[in-house]
């Protein structure tokens, strides 16, 4: 039994719900976003408002671009950034100047459950964040490694490359967070949180690139063509930008079986190598809430530690 157990019909498919005080107005709870399983957008609900208390910190203070699946994982899907204005006065909004539009653009701002709620009552499906917070838009708090493979490589190669890149900035006394993407691949977190830009993460992470890509030729690619992908993974350093954004840690994805990006540990890592088990890297919303309740938040640190980039 979830939070929508607690909503009161008002009217056919619709309902009420309190959440901290604030109403929210819900519907199609019986709604199937994906098909081949049947979870709901009552599920859907249910999970954000359970896995709230690890997401909201890497929410906190960071425009939410929304990527929004009405009809479900197989329907039409589109992305928001423009917060919806027929939004709850109580939904949190920063103003950041889009290049691409050419003016000011009013973004969401998860910082509290209610958002969350009202966010997956949209059908916001997969929840994407800035590098940087709203209000520090030019200061990236990390670099991220955002892990692709081209067929036929896949998740098990991200694996292996991952321990790679993690050994050799441990070897520059750097601490590194990977998690899954949700999808089929991962995504290597380096905590900076210091006063830096984004020419120098962008810089850092795009040399690196290039130097497993130099080392490693028939596993790595770092360029952006898509045709020299196959049977690589491409080390995407182009997320370290003040206008792109990653998913964010606990977001589920939009794939036929409802999954999660999730932390994992570094000994997770090598088993699931070690193995040759991708299966040790596929999380569902139930496991991943099995996993909190035992592990914590494994991406805590990733929003404190700081550590100063070195040169390349």
């Amino acid at each position: 039994m979830g939070i929508t157990a607690g909503a009161e019909q008002v009217a056919k498919g619709k309902f009420t719900l309190e959440v901290e005080g604030k109403t929210l107005r819900l519907s199609n709870l019986d709604r199937v976003l994906y098909p081949e399983t049947g979870f709901t957008k009552g599920d859907l609900i249910d999970y954000y408002a359970a896995v709230a208390p690890a997401i909201l910190p890497h929410l906190e203070g960071r425009p939410l671009t929304m990527r929004r699946f009405p009809g479900g994982v197989n329907g039409k899907s589109f992305w928001e950034k423009r917060c919806p204005a027929h939004r709850p006065d109580w939904v949190k909004t920063e103003s950041i100047w889009s290049e691409s539009n050419e003016e000011e653009l009013d973004y969401c701002v998860a910082g509290d459950v209610a958002t969350l709620v009202w966010a997956a009552n949209l059908a916001d499906i997969e929840m994407h964040t800035s590098l940087a917070t709203a209000r520090e838009r030019e200061t990236p708090r990390t670099v991220v490694f955002d892990l692709d493979p081209g067929e036929p490589a896949d998740i098990m190669d991200c694996a292996e490359l991952a321990l790679t890149i993690r050994g050799m900035l441990a070897g520059a006394g750097l601490a590194t967070f990977v998690k899954t993407s949700g999808s089929k691949g991962m995504q290597l977190y380096l905590p900076v949180n210091t006063e830096t830009d984004y020419e120098t993460t962008k810089t850092f992470a795009h040399r690196l690139a290039r130097m497993l890509e130099k080392e490693m030729p028939d596993q790595v690619v770092s360029r952006m063509k898509k045709s020299l992908r196959e049977g690589r993974v491409f080390v995407d350093w182009s997320q370290n930008v003040r206008h792109k954004t990653t998913v964010c840690v606990y977001s589920m994805r939009a794939r036929p079986h409802p999954s999660v990006s999730t932390p994992v540990t570094w000994e997770e890592v090598e088993s699931a190598v070690g193995d040759d088990d991708a299966g040790k890297l596929t999380f569902g919303p139930d496991d991943v809430l099995d996993r909190i309740a035992e592990k914590g938040d494994l991406f805590a640190e990733v929003l404190e530690l700081k550590q100063e980039l070195p040169e390349i």
